[in-house]
């Protein structure tokens, strides 16, 4: 039987996969093939976390073909010449593979389609990761959205969740002659810090559909509140999956969608399809303003008096040594498990960006670095929506008062202790501010930060008087 190539990326899954479901449906003996070319992403080739889950992802990966009969083909380098080097080397007749979005890698992919199209290879291309093709969803007048409601409004008009895939049953035999394996990668980060994730995370299909059980099982309900309350699992924890596509947001869709509820769980259900639809959105924006992955989709903040960090400052706010816990403490949570909770993400943002008034970039940078989910749409949407740069976003003079914020999502403060130690002593009220009684903090915390690295109110009132200037 004739074999064709399943070139995989951030389709990393067996089930309800098109690319590699559609290879078989044609008469083709697949042959999957992931090719490492971390070079041709550039500015924004993935960080030391996402390439530490991405060792995981496919270690589970090609066990799961092995399993199968088959075989997962790693190549490191140019994408096109390793693709054609297969090609020439399995005799294969057809090249499958799903869609990717980040603005470099369209140019890439349509180059690569061309070129085995000119040679007599037929090529066939998929969206396997988003609910909707990026420009699909329009406005009446034919043109992109930039505000999330009337988005959402139109894609829910337009939804027809699609039935599953049929998972794969069969591999081709080839053995590449140049294989490589998944160790000479090279993904796994020189430092161990990111030992700890894996006691929390299981990367690959298995892992991902239990994530989703869980969720269903549990957090599913109650998660409009529950989703803001970072001391406990509110959230569904399948942004990782998500992102490498280790699950499909069809799958999600269709799971949750079976969740048996009452009127208050619908309403849950239905925020929680919401953040897929932010998830949708982001990528809607970065494809059709492709310049938003380091640039502000508002322009009006082009000329912003941004403050630049020096490596004290930015290096304290990395840390999780400002001197405000509940900042703190999700950038310790960040360290030491590569995810943050979203809630928390909004208050760490907002800091960095109106408190201390540095560019949105550096966060983004620092978080592609350290998160597991780390996703070009999603980080630097988020950031611009926090920021107040973006499309949709939060208005810029909307400063997050962390104290506040941790006295209401955190009021029991398990969040901040979990992840600040050293604040075990502090009482209660005084945790989420310890510089209102610094003495005490100095007796009971003398390793935390007596006081914060920048007044919460003036700061404040400079991040105001440069908006106002702009």
């Amino acid at each position: 039987m004739a074999s064709a190539l399943v070139w995989l990326r951030r389709d990393l899954r067996l089930q309800d996969n098109p690319a590699l479901s559609q290879a078989i449906a044609d008469g083709f003996d697949p042959i999957p093939v992931y090719v490492h070319a971390p070079e041709e992403e550039r500015p924004w080739s993935p960080g030391a976390a996402s390439m530490a889950w991405l060792h995981h992802s496919l270690l589970a990966l090609s066990g799961d073909i092995r399993n199968l009969g088959g075989r997962l083909v790693m190549a490191k380098g140019s994408s096109l010449a390793e693709l054609s080097r297969l090609m020439d080397a399995s005799g294969s007749k057809a090249l499958y593979f799903s869609n990717v979005y980040e603005p470099v890698l369209q140019p890439r992919d349509a180059l690569i389609q061309t070129a085995f199209e000119n040679k007599g290879i037929s090529v066939r291309r998929f969206n396997s990761t988003l609910l909707f093709e990026p420009w699909q969803i329009r406005t009446g007048s034919g043109t992109p959205y930039r505000v999330f409601t009337p988005f959402w409004r139109n894609a829910t008009a337009q939804m027809q969740v699609r039935d599953a895939y049929p998972g794969a049953e069969r591999f081709s035999d080839f053995t590449d002659p140049a294989a490589l394996s998944i160790g000479d990668l090279q993904l796994l980060p020189t430092r161990s810090w990111h030992q700890g994730f894996w006691t929390l995370w299981q990367p690959g299909e298995a892992g991902a559909a239990e994530m989703l059980e869980i969720f269903c099982d549990g957090a599913v309900t109650g998660y409009k509140e529950q989703r803001n309350l970072p001391d406990r699992t509110g959230t569904s924890k399948l942004s990782p999956h998500l992102h490498f596509g280790e699950i499909s947001p069809h799958q999600i869709w269709r799971r949750i969608n079976q969740v048996s509820c009452d009127e208050s769980g619908l309403v849950d259900i239905g925020h929680f399809k919401t953040e897929l639809g932010w998830r949708e959105f982001s990528y809607h924006l970065l494809h059709h303003f492709p310049q938003s992955g380091e640039h502000n989709l508002n322009a009006q903040f082009d000329g912003f008096d941004w403050v630049e960090p020096d490596a004290e400052t930015l290096g304290r706010w990395q840390r999780g040594m400002t001197g405000i816990p509940i900042v703190d403490a999700g950038m310790r949570e960040l360290w030491h498990t590569g995810w943050m909770h979203n809630r928390v993400r909004m208050i760490v943002a907002s800091f960095l960006c109106k408190n201390l008034r540095c560019h949105w970039l550096h966060g983004a940078r620092w978080f592609w670095d350290t998160l597991v989910d780390a996703d070009l749409a999603n980080n630097s949407q988020g950031w611009q929506w926090t920021a107040g740069t973006g499309c949709d976003a939060a208005p810029y003079f909307r400063i997050f008062n962390p104290v506040t914020q941790s006295e209401r999502f955190d009021p029991q403060a398990r969040y901040i202790k979990r992840w600040l130690p050293e604040l075990a002593k502090v009482p209660v009220p005084l945790v989420f501010a310890p510089w209102r009684d610094a003495e005490l903090t100095v007796l009971l915390a003398p390793d935390y930060p007596a006081l914060p690295m920048v007044d919460l109110a003036e700061s404040r009132q400079r991040a105001l008087a440069a908006y106002s200037s702009r």
